[in-house]
């Protein structure tokens, strides 16, 4: 990232560069909440590849190799480490996608950091010093980027904490995610005037990361269902489209073909046959709203 960008480059599969930022086609992240089925995952992100082709949108795999950070001890987690990156480097090559996971322990940044394009660093561990550090350092290391989701905790301002902590490891790359802010027991809001400031924020340096929004994640309800998260599903389109409308250069959203029987975030996550539509939409309120 140059001093007073708001272009991050993500270095994708053959050298290719996809760039995150004013005058770029607006970028998608998307895939399932945790990887599940080889061929699940495979189908998944074919279908949101070619969807985001037809309609001018560039596009990010995501899906999690392990979900540390579950309601309940016994739900599912995910692969695990290995086999997680395993697949996501099978997805990479065989599709020529960038592929992007999160990251919950330090130790865990450099393997990541060999085969994803895009380190992601969880909004409820957007502060951790140790983490932050390591993802920084992997990511320079290889030629990667690191996207950090804001915490539900903290004021736009309040991210030249993490910003600062990754540009003194020698990371350049960077993109921030807003996810909604926590407004009482079990539910987020999402303050668009807040996200405004984050898109217009330069941080030490003249650092001004792009803005990507999570329409699904920002879509929970927090604990509501007690052993599980809840959240509204049916709102995630509007949610999407609001956040385009407001300027932001990139979307994330998780999709599944039956997101009642996904392993991890059923109440909130897309039904992949909906995709398309939104992706079509949300790539012609972009180009309206860019001019």
């Amino acid at each position: 990232m140059n001093p007073l960008s708001r272009t991050c480059r993500i270095s994708g599969p053959d050298g290719r560069t996809l760039a995150v930022g004013p005058g770029q086609p607006l970028v998608l992240i998307a895939g399932p909440c945790v990887i599940e089925e080889r061929s699940l995952t495979l189908g998944i992100a074919r279908t949101l590849r070619d969807a985001c082709a037809a309609s001018g949108v560039s596009y990010i795999f995501k899906a999690s190799y392990d979900k540390a950070n579950r309601t309940s001890g016994a739900s599912a987690r995910g692969p695990g480490l290995a086999d997680g990156l395993s697949l996501l480097a099978e997805v990479r090559e065989s599709l020529g996608v960038p592929v992007t996971t999160d990251i919950h322990l330090p130790d865990q940044a450099e393997a990541a950091a060999e085969v994803v394009d895009l380190i992601q660093i969880p909004a409820f561990l957007c502060r951790q010093t140790d983490l932050l550090l390591s993802a920084g350092r992997a990511a320079a290391k290889m030629g990667r980027a690191v996207n950090v989701k804001k915490g539900q905790f903290l004021a736009p301002e309040e991210m030249s904490g993490p910003v600062n902590k990754l540009v003194g490891s020698g990371c350049r790359e960077i993109m921030l995610t807003e996810r909604g802010t926590f407004f009482g027991y079990h539910r987020l809001v999402n303050d668009f005037i807040g996200m405004g400031d984050l898109m217009e924020s330069t941080f030490d340096g003249g650092v001004r990361p792009p803005v990507c929004f999570d329409c699904t994640h920002s879509a929970q309800l927090p604990g509501a269902q007690g052993h599980a998260t809840g959240g509204r599903r049916d709102r995630v389109p509007l949610l999407a489209r609001a956040a385009v409308a407001a300027g932001v250069d990139a979307v994330f959203m998780e999709c599944h073909p039956e997101p009642e029987k996904a392993r991890s975030d059923a109440s909130t996550m897309l039904r992949l046959d909906d995709a398309p539509g939104l992706i079509t939409m949300l790539s012609r309120l972009h180009a309206s709203v860019r001019g």
